[in-house]
This record gives C-alpha cells, sequence and structure tokens, in this order.
C-alpha cells in the first residue's frame, strides 16, 4: 500500500511538473543563503601518496579518513583528514588489478577491482581491505568488469555495476557486444570471507533499453529502502532495483532534454546560438531523498545515424519514472559566466557533467553536480526540488570524478582523475568546508552578467587589465589567443564579491590574427591593445582600437629588423602616459644578446614622431620555477609604473613550484630609451620590489596558477590582479581576481 501512495504521488508530481513546464535556473547567482563552501586544503596525490590518479574517494564513517582509487597504479590510496586543513598521505594498497570505484564499510574498503584481459574477456574481483592494517582480508571473483560500487545505509549489502564496457573501436562502438553487463548484490554482514554474492535478474530491463540486450550499466547508488537506482549510460536507460527482493520495481528510458542557445560548434568562438535535442545518457546518479535521484548527463554514446547523447545538465527524476525537474542548458550557462567554459569540447558534449552527490547539511539538502570538462562543481540548493537554486560554483581541479559530502564535519570533498603533472599540475584532492556565517561565496571571484539577449557574456583566459581613466568602478581587460578572436571586456568592481564582466567588445578589422596581452586607454580615451606576436607567423603590434565600435584606429609594428629576431613570447603589458604608449616584452630576444635570460626589453612609442626607443629590464634568478618573464605593465598614480614578473610555476609542487609572482615598480619617466641597434647599447634599467603577490594568490587559491597576468589601479587608487585561466584547456580552469588594497607612494 505505501508504495502504491507514493507511485500516485510521484506520477502525479511528474504529470505536474510536465504541464507546468517548470523552467531551468537561470546562471544568476542568488545570494543569501544559510552559509557557502569555502576552500579548505588540497592535497597533491602524486607527491604525497605517490599515486597516479584519485578518481573515486569515499570517506570513513568519523569523517576523518579519505580512500581512493588510484586506477594507473592498480592501487587504493589513504589521506589522514583529522585536521581537514592539512591532509596528510598514509600510504597505498595494491589491489591487483585497475581499481574502478570503492566504499567504506567501517574498518573495511570495499573496493571493485577490474583484471579485464580484453573486452571479449571481461573480469574482476571484489578486494577488501583493513583500512587500518592495510591488509587484504578477503577476494571475491566476479565474473566481469565491475565500474562502480554502492553501500546501503544500513551496511547489510553492497550493490556493484558489471559494466563489461564494450570496444569503442570495434564496429563504430555500436551495441551490443557481448558479453552484457548485470547487477550484484553482496551480502555484507559477517566475515568478509563468508560473504554472499548474487546476481539481479535485469532481463526485463535488456528487452526494454535499445541496446539489444547489452546493458552495459554504469553507475549505482542505494537509499534507506534498499532501493538502486542504476544507469545504463549506453542505453540511455534507468532502474530502480529492491535489493531485498531482487525485483526490478521499475524500468524507463532516461528520455531526452531539449536545449536552448548553447555552443554546438569548435570555432575557437563561445557562441551560444544552438538549440539542441539531446539524449540525457545519465552516468552517475543519486538518491536524493528516497522517492526522487538525480542524474548527471555526461552521455558516452554515438548511435548509427553518427548522433551523440549527452544533455549537459541534470535531472531530478521520480524514483518511478516521471522527470521532476530539467536543468537543461542552465548548468553550462552558469560554467559560462564563470568563466569555466571548455570551448574545445563544444561539439562533444558541452560540459560534460559526470559525477552527483546529495547531503542534508543540517537543514540545507544540497545537491552537487561535477563537470568533468569544465572543472567545476555546481552547488545548488534542493529544498525545493521543483526548482533547485544555485548557490555557488567550485573549482576543483582537472577532471572532478569523484564527489564526497561529509556532513558530519561540514566537509565536502572532490577527486580528479587528470593531471598535466609534467608542468606543475598534479591530480589532486579538494576539501571544502561549509561556513554557515559567510554571506557571499568566496569563489568564483570574476563571473559575466548577461547579455541583450538575456544570455551570459562568454569570457574565458584574461590577461592584460587597465582602470578606467575616471570611473573608479570599472576596468577594462583582454582575452588572449584561446578564443580566435580579440575582446576587450568592461568589468563592474562594485560591491563585494564577484566582480562582474557587464561588457564584451570585440577588436576587429585588425590586419593578422590577435593574442590580446596588454591594454591601456590613452589620453583621447581610446583603447591601445597589445599583440603578442609569433614568430614568423603574426608580429607583435599596437593597435587603437575606438571603444565605442571595437574598430582598429592605427595599427603599429616593431622596426623591421627587430621583429625578424622576435620568438614567441613577446608584447604582453601595455601602458599610457602622455605622448607616450609603453609595451612590456615578455622575454629575451636574441638579437643582441638578450637570450641569457638575464634582461628583457621594454619598448617605448611615441605617438607623435612613429620613433620607436627601449631599455632593458633586469630579470630575478630563476628557481624551481623555471622560466621568468614580464606579463603587465601599469603606470602607477605616482608617475612610476608596475611591471608583473612572474615564473612559470604552478602550486607548491616539488620541483615545479611557484616562486615568483611580484610587482616590481620602475622609472620609465627618466629612463634613457635608445633605438634597439644603438652602437653603445640599451641601458639597463633599476626596479625595486612592490608587492609579492604569492603568499594572496596562493591563499586565495586552490593550487596558485601559474600565469598571473594583469595588474590594474583604479581611478580612486585601488589595485587589482587577475590570473589567465589558459580557457579551461589541460589546466584547472580557476580565475583569481581581487584587490590588492589601495596605492601609497
Amino acid at each position: 500500500m505505501e508504495r502504491k501512495m507514493y507511485l500516485l504521488r510521484w506520477v502525479t508530481m511528474g504529470a505536474l511538473c510536465a504541464v507546468l513546464s517548470v523552467p531551468a535556473m537561470g546562471s544568476e547567482y542568488r545570494y543569501g543563503a544559510e552559509g557557502y563552501f569555502t576552500h579548505l586544503a588540497t592535497f597533491d596525490v602524486i607527491d604525497g601518496n605517490g599515486s597516479g590518479v584519485a578518481e573515486i574517494v569515499d570517506v570513513s564513517g568519523n569523517g576523518k579518513q579519505l580512500v581512493y582509487t588510484d586506477g594507473d597504479n592498480n592501487q587504493i590510496g589513504f589521506v589522514d583528514i583529522s585536521k581537514a586543513s592539512a591532509p596528510v598521505g598514509t600510504g597505498v594498497v595494491d589491489v591487483g588489478g585497475e581499481p574502478t570505484s570503492l566504499v567504506i564499510k567501517k574498518n573495511l574498503v570495499l573496493v571493485a577491482v577490474n583484471t579485464s584481459p580484453s573486452f571479449t574477456e571481461p573480469s574482476g574481483k571484489l578486494v577488501v581491505v583493513n583500512r587500518k592494517t592495510r591488509a587484504i582480508v578477503a577476494e571475491h571473483e566476479l565474473g566481469g568488469q565491475p565500474d562502480s560500487i554502492a553501500l546501503a545505509p544500513d551496511q547489510k549489502r553492497a550493490a556493484i555495476v558489471i559494466e563489461n564496457e564494450r570496444d569503442e573501436d570495434l564496429g563504430g562502438g555500436l551495441l551490443p557486444q557481448f558479453p552484457s553487463g548485470g547487477l550484484l548484490v553482496v551480502d555484507t554482514q559477517g566475515n568478509p570471507n563468508g560473504w554472499t554474492i548474487s546476481p539481479i535478474d535485469l532481463s526485463a530491463v535488456a528487452a526494454g533499453a535499445f541496446g539489444s540486450g547489452d546493458l552495459e550499466p554504469e553507475y549505482v547508488d542505494i537509499n534507506d529502502r534498499n532501493w538502486a537506482v542504476v544507469s545504463f549510460q549506453e542505453n540511455n536507460h534507468l532502474a530502480v532495483v529492491d535489493l531485498v527482493s531482487g525485483r526490478v520495481l521499475k524500468h524507463f528510458s532516461a528520455g531526452s532534454a531539449m536545449l536552448t542557445n548553447v555552443d554546438n560548434n569548435e570555432e575557437d568562438l563561445i557562441s551560444l546560438d544552438t538549440n539542441l535535442l539531446k539524449r540525457r545518457e545519465p552516468d552517475a546518479v543519486t538518491w536524493v531523498g528516497n522517492y526522487l535521484f538525480a542524474t548527471a548527463n555526461e552521455g558516452d554514446y554515438e548511435d548509427a545515424a553518427g548522433e551523440e547523447g549527452g544533455s549537459r545538465g541534470f535531472t531530478l527524476f521520480s524514483a518511478f519514472g516521471p522527470v521532476i525537474y530539467e536543468s537543461a542548458e542552465s548548468f553550462e550557462h552558469v560554467l559560462v559566466s564563470a568563466g569555466h567554459y571548455n570551448e574545445g569540447r563544444s561539439e562533444n558534449k558541452g560540459v560534460e557533467p559526470e559525477a552527483v552527490e546529495y547531503a542534508k547539511y543540517g537543514r540545507i539538502p544540497y545537491l552537487f553536480v561535477g563537470s568533468e570538462r569544465s572543472n567545476a562543481v555546481g552547488v545548488y540548493n534542493v529544498r525545493n526540488f521543483l526548482r533547485p537554486r544555485l548557490e555557488q560554483v567550485l573549482p576543483t581541479g582537472m577532471g572532478p570524478e569523484g564527489l564526497k559530502a561529509i556532513p558530519q564535519r561540514n566537509l565536502f570533498v572532490v577527486s580528479t582523475e587528470a593531471d598535466e603533472a609534467d608542468d606543475g599540475i598534479p591530480t589532486m584532492i579538494n576539501i571544502y568546508k561549509l561556513k554557515e556565517n559567510a554571506k557571499r561565496p568566496r569563489y568564483p571571484w570574476i563571473v559575466s552578467g548577461n547579455d541583450a539577449m538575456g544570455l551570459p557574456i562568454p569570457w574565458v583566459a584574461l590577461s592584460g587589465l587597465v582602470g578606467d581613466p575616471t570611473d573608479k568602478h570599472t576596468l577594462y581587460a583582454v582575452s588572449d589567443s584561446f578564443l580566435a578572436g580579440g575582446f576587450i571586456y568592461t568589468i563592474d568592481t562594485r560591491g563585494p564579491r564577484p566582480a562582474t564582466i557587464t561588457h564584451r567588445l570585440q577588436v576587429t578589422g585588425a590586419s593578422t590574427s590577435l593574442d590580446l596581452e596588454g591594454i591601456t586607454v590613452d589620453d583621447d580615451g581610446y583603447f591601445w591593445v597589445a599583440s603578442e606576436g609569433r614568430s614568423g607567423t603574426r608580429p607583435n603590434a599596437l593597435l587603437q582600437v575606438d571603444p565605442n565600435s571595437g574598430a582598429v584606429m592605427q595599427e603599429v609594428t616593431l622596426p623591421a629588423a627587430l621583429e625578424d629576431n622576435a620568438r614567441n613570447n613577446g608584447f604582453e603589458g601595455l601602458a599610457a602616459d602622455g605622448n607616450y604608449i609603453y609595451a612590456a616584452i615578455q622575454r629575451a630576444w636574441p638579437d643582441t644578446g638578450d637570450m641569457d635570460e638575464v634582461h628583457t626589453k621594454i619598448a617605448r612609442y611615441n605617438l607623435t614622431t612613429g620613433e620607436w626607443g627601449f631599455v632593458y629590464y633586469p630579470f630575478e634568478p630563476e628557481g624551481d620555477g623555471d622560466w621568468i618573464g614580464l606579463s603587465e605593465l601599469t603606470r602607477l598614480p605616482d608617475g612610476y609604473f608596475g611591471v608583473i614578473e612572474r615564473d612559470k610555476g604552478w602550486g607548491p609542487t616539488t620541483g615545479f613550484n611557484a616562486e615568483l609572482k611580484s610587482i616590481f615598480k620602475i622609472d620609465l619617466a627618466d629612463a634613457e630609451f635608445r633605438a634597439f641597434d644603438d652602437a653603445s647599447g640599451l641601458v639597463t634599467i633599476e626596479k625595486e620590489l612592490m608587492i609579492d603577490v604569492l603568499p594572496e594568490l596562493a591563499k586565495r587559491s586552490i593550487w596558485t596558477a601559474e600565469k598571473l597576468e594583469g595588474f590594474a589601479v583604479a581611478a580612486n587608487g585601488k589595485m587589482y590582479v587577475v590570473t589567465d585561466n589558459d580557457g579551461v584547456d589541460d589546466a584547472p580552469g580557476e580565475t583569481v581576481f581581487f584587490s590588492l588594497g589601495r596605492f601609497s607612494d
């Protein structure tokens, strides 16, 4: 009777939602929540435990120990988070194959391990590890390749998804490719060596799914009623199974979602101009209470007609089928607004929501949605499940895969599966804490507002920065060559956080492609932007730009003999002072022995005579952060200039750590500028350390960024800096923007 009552209730509610067409939530942030999650610590699994990746993560019952899967090394790793702000790696255990998922049951870790020799001979085992002694206490053969494991809240049973994944290079990757996968139930009571494992009859599901009997299940979660929800991603199907009776209660297609104004073209521009109908194809699933569940609609299948699935958002379903809420394009729009959209995935599956997690923190139910390609987690308040409310976006590192709520300690954890370790970006686990008295989230530091069409203004990879000469709340920034066009962004710094991009102006009419790295405003109110050259392809250029139309009014290049010696690291920062435009050249060029990396040049262009002059700028000695270069040039209120000098280091990685992110003060007004080929050589100017930005940058980042790129002084003397997030391409994607306080002589 109880099941029938809930069935009636949720079917009725689902029908009501369909009639009302409850709108998806927009990209705007609604401040005023009961609290916000703040980054506490980052654990580098490579440096801290010698691991390769950290894919799936779980936590002990007391919330003080994390255990994660490392498929690269066939290990599981352990992290002590007794002091959550200072996690400590405590070792690894070999599990004899690729761990695909794990759960913790008191002192035991249940690890699903893939041992398949091939696609056609899938195999795997359940490995049980004592998390205190690190001993393997039991192993059970599973008869196939496991992909997901879940533990029932009462801890009496576990469910294991046997995926038996297909070979995507065989037959176009089309289903069916047997053997099919399945669902196993493990009785976890008593001695682990005596646990029994039973298959669930999924024949009804196989008959209803479109994969011709090849189920290939993906993910499983269990609620308080011992119901398992299972996603069959490639089949675009879902099932709810009673694990006690072994009966399939309900199974149904995940259906499709209509997406409006998304980017479906990889043309190196973020263009929200396409409508798509997409199969959802959910990956991760999580119960939201006992009668609702949420799906992360990543997509993973291209059908015989060449159509890919993946609806780029999340969906709330009734346990009995009807859609209760569909996020549609709103999740992707949120990430566009936060500067986290990865344009290189537009023709595939967009932001690819892969992970989803639910938990109640006090009275507030939260849904966490992880975007694999945009390196962020959306945090939603689902108290009103008909209209989830975006609370914040969390930066995560590359490829967030494992999400784990730890409400007993007000913590939330994200593990990542990707890295660029050779460049100083490791696989990491990030720890956040719910600050109940916080009035605003700390991140994002900068977001975009909506354009005239009501769509978020696209942006990534902010570079040069300058203050408006008269409006103390307005800054202007440029983005570099990550996008095909050159853009000038207007930033409103009014209020606390975040700053808001209110307008985007495209620079048009340049003679070559653009890589905008610097911006300034001349005495007549025109923009000047610096386009960094690329040796043999694109010259370094200064462009005067109409602030209303974006049209290039004049274009100035370096003397030909100097440009012929240019390397790729050219124009960066730009500053105007009366009749002169000054440009910082990022690194040494080989024209007059600069390649010793001891110094680079600062150029000066005379607007009246058209003459160029140069001085040498002396670099700091190189350290662990690899080469050093200049990123910005800014005129200061006292007539001096500030220049950003930085290394290539990221974070505190051993052997490749960030050591130099500083602003130095230099005197260019009285400097002796000479022609680059002056027989007497160029004068080397002196510099004075003005601000060491590294401590404040590290404090505000989950992983200290390589590219401290922009520095500006507003009309009221307030100083700002911004980092370049590299367009979220092989990079964490975090943009840090903050004030350094007011300038003082």
